[in-house]
């Protein structure tokens, strides 16, 4: 009876968000573990089959920097981000579009998903420029070939989505000129599933949520409106690494995505769990 219990609960959100796009940022663990990568695209590929349409973004900092390492050539951040130079670039590409895109797309097709790999370069899917010399702290840092998103072509996409495939995108974007540009993977996110219309933009981390103490997981905070950001940066609740994807978050509502929700891709089926379930699993911010 338990597993009816699931299904019965289940029907209402599948109703709800039926035809919907989800955008599911991949990050963290659901992405370098073997069992959780496998885990996490039959999950994106059920809510495929039970009439949603999935798209995906990914990012892979850790990986970058491995094969910097491999290649001889030392990672640099200034402020925690990342200085992209030419052939900084090059691995960023290879790494992001001919490794980590093409083996999340594998997984898909292994569980019955029809998907297809996609740079932001791919038909200026991600048209961005180049950001420039910016303040960080008060000081004045350039981060070489690191872009800003202008705007995303919806037709690529949802040409794609009509025809029943899970986009699958790296975040490089593309300049007027046809250079090439490191985006940060949860802004990219956060703009093709504004642009797309996404009813959700999921973001997978390491992290049950936003903790009140992050020592202690049963402080997970399970909503939090966009109007209750501010005070929960100032008092110090959402910090670090968080800020970020909850500004994010905060944008994309702005700019017309229903929920954000920031889940633990350490547990299995978090996905499901978050969507499906009344209660969720992990920090779900709305307007």
């Amino acid at each position: 009876m338990k597993d009816i219990d699931v299904l019965i609960e289940a029907l209402p959100y599948i109703k709800q968000f039926h035809d919907n796009k989800i955008l599911i940022k991949y990050g963290g663990y659901a992405m370098v573990d073997d069992e959780a990568k496998s885990s996490t695209a039959r999950d994106t590929v059920l809510l495929k089959y039970v009439g949603m349409k999935p798209l995906i973004v990914h990012g892979g900092g850790p990986e970058i920097s491995r094969s910097m390492d491999k290649l001889g050539k030392e990672p640099k951040f200034i402020k925690g981000l990342r200085v992209t130079d030419e052939e900084t670039m090059e691995i960023i590409e290879m790494v992001l579009v001919g490794k980590i895109s093409t083996e999340i797309v594998s997984e898909l097709i292994k569980h019955d998903g029809q998907a297809i790999s996609l740079s932001g370069k791919d038909s200026s899917l991600i048209f961005a420029h180049r950001k420039g010399a910016h303040k960080v702290n008060e000081e004045l840092i350039d981060l070489g070939l690191v872009g800003e998103v202008d705007c995303i072509n919806t037709d690529l996409l949802e040409m794609f989505l009509e025809n029943d495939y899970i986009p699958v995108i790296s975040p490089v974007g593309i300049a007027e000129d046809g250079t090439s540009l490191n985006l940060n993977a949860d802004t990219a996110a956060g703009e093709v599933a504004s642009a797309i219309g996404a009813e959700k933009l999921i973001i997978l981390t390491d992290v049950p949520g936003v903790l009140r103490d992050p020592s202690d997981p049963s402080t997970l905070i399970q909503k939090i409106k966009i109007d209750e950001v501010p005070g929960l940066i100032e008092e110090g609740i959402i910090s670090g690494g968080m800020i970020p994807k909850i500004e994010t978050c905060v944008q994309a509502i702005e700019n017309g995505v229903t929920s954000c929700h920031i889940i633990d891709g350490r547990k299995k089926h978090s996905l499901l769990l978050e969507i499906f379930t009344t209660d969720g699993i992990g920090t779900m911010i709305f307007k």
